[in-house]
């Protein structure tokens, strides 16, 4: 039985959905005017994994997951740019799409943008004012009268004299209240406009989502999702416009993920603390040795492992706690055949994956069953157990590379290397061909473009732990020492088990 904790009830309750095998879910995404950050990483790999565990409880789901194309920070950015809207943001979806793809993201059912609902925000705007909860403002803006809806606040928990006496209401002599939100914009000189009924204007960022969720999920559906920080004012005013216009309920369970911290302070630009996820893998991927996969994967493991409603705090020590958890599952899967198989429900460790997972998706917990399970391999070497770890992963997007590729990596790029019976043993450049000699094995070029890491080859390595095994067999212990140390010295670092030697790069 799933439990998903209710941000609007504050606690846990039984999912139950509207229609019988079928969930809908709606999302917040992105404002696409820079480039994706943590905070984003985290919206969108939370989700993903929902939608990946309710799909395993064998219901199907439909995501939706919004763009907001329009908007002030948007025309800004342009401005700035001197670019068009529309150049900017066809800009930042593909880095947008770029990332969750490296994050294993899998793309939403549906993606509306902004600008292609403008006319369904319009007929809802009519509706709010014909109801009496819109007003024309003497700025020729269209405010939301929240006084005039008896339920807002209910998803903060806060009474409207409450919200009104926050820091986050900022006065303005043209609304009836301060609290009121503002549905449509008259339009300003430079910037883009729809025709309307009100003039010229463009929509408010909050009917954006209210008029697309209902377009593309209904009027009411089962789970809307966003980071913490939506949950008031942006959550609360969606509420406020779907029911107050169509007179039933909006959403049955809210979700919200925690903030993002940075060595324990909120994630901010002005704190000089802020990380994209490009900037991220980049930096990762040339530490891993030019392994952007593993990168990838850590950065998503980093953010799994912790509840979703938790603070995540980034730093460099949890990054590389979160790199050697990973590793150790990836090795332990590192010599098996491994293939989708239907996971055996009943084997110990897939129930308490099930159970965790079904504790308002409790990854913790859920991960902690994988790294007991990984004991279990390296004791019993039993395929079957290979297979279930590599399918349990799955259900959280990890798990699913290449197990020697994660661990060791690529070797060369942009280069032919040219390598000596024992060594690399010259150095010479011919056309784009080198010839390189590393006192021991790696080398980092920084003058030839692109930089580029040369460690000893897969094939010399094979070849060297085979000569380590011949030395070990004959109780020539100094020179198995030997060798161990040479890797060792060339960033290559050897794990023995009772059955085979395996290697990664350090």
């Amino acid at each position: 039985m799933l439990k998903i904790y209710n941000s609007l009830t504050r606690d846990r309750q039984e999912f139950v959905p509207i229609e019988a095998g079928k969930v809908r879910i709606y999302v917040c995404g992105m404002t696409v005017y820079d480039y994706c950050h943590l905070g984003h990483a985290r919206v969108m790999v939370v989700f993903d994994v929902v939608r990946r565990w309710l799909r395993a409880t064998g219901l199907e789901v439909v995501y939706v997951r919004n763009i907001t194309d329009i908007d002030d920070k948007i025309i800004k950015r342009a401005q700035e740019n001197r670019e068009p809207v529309e150049a900017l943001t066809a800009r930042f979806i593909q880095a947008m799409n770029e990332d969750a793809d490296a994050l294993g993201i899998e793309r939403p059912d549906a993606e509306p943008r902004a600008t292609g609902h403008v006319a369904g925000m319009i007929d809802m705007i009519k509706v709010l004012e014909a109801r009496g909860l819109a007003y024309q403002s003497s700025n020729g803006d269209v405010m939301y009268s929240v006084r005039k809806f008896p339920d807002y606040g209910k998803l903060s928990g806060k009474s409207l004299d409450d919200l009104r006496a926050g820091e986050r209401v900022a006065v303005d002599g043209t609304k009836q209240d301060p609290l009121d939100f503002v549905l449509w914009k008259k339009a300003k000189e430079g910037e883009p406009s729809w025709d309307s009924p009100w003039g010229k204007g463009r929509p408010g960022w909050h009917i954006e989502c209210s008029a697309m969720s209902g377009a593309l999920l209904g009027r009411h559906f089962d789970i809307h999702g966003g980071g913490q920080d939506l949950q008031f004012p942006h959550h609360e005013n969606e509420i406020a416009q779907s029911e107050g216009a169509n007179r039933e309920k909006f959403v049955n369970t809210w979700m919200h993920n925690g903030f993002v911290r940075v060595d324990n302070e909120k994630m901010s630009k002005s704190l000089g603390n802020f990380f994209t996820v490009r900037e991220v893998i980049s930096v990762l991927s040339k530490k891993y040795h030019d392994n952007p996969k593993k990168a990838a994967e850590v950065v998503r493991f980093f953010i799994v492992r912790a509840h979703y409603r938790s603070p995540l705090n980034y730093s460099d020590h949890h990054l590389d706690d979160a790199e050697h958890a990973l590793m150790r599952l990836y090795t332990a899967l590192d010599g098996y055949d491994v293939t989708d198989a239907p996971v055996d429900w009943s084997n110990v460790y897939a129930r308490r994956f099930r159970d965790a997972m079904n504790d308002d998706f409790n990854t913790p917990e859920a991960i902690a069953a994988l790294q007991d399970l990984t004991t279990e391999l390296n004791t019993t070497h039993k395929p079957e157990d290979a297979r279930l770890l590599r399918s349990l992963g799955g259900f959280l997007g990890l798990l699913q590379h290449d197990p020697r590729e994660m661990r060791q990596g690529p070797i060369t790029a942009g280069l032919n290397v040219t390598e000596e019976p024992d060594r690399l043993q010259s150095t010479a450049t011919v056309g784009r061909t080198m010839v390189i000699t590393p006192p021991t094995g790696q080398v980092r070029i920084e003058s030839y473009a692109p930089a580029i890491t040369v460690g000893y080859s897969p094939e010399k390595i094979e070849r060297l732990i085979l000569d380590r095994s011949a030395a070990r067999k004959a109780k020539n212990f100094a020179e198995a020492d030997r060798i161990r140390q040479e890797l060792l010295d060339a960033g290559i670092v050897l794990e023995d088990t009772p059955q085979v030697t395996t290697w990664r790069r350090s």
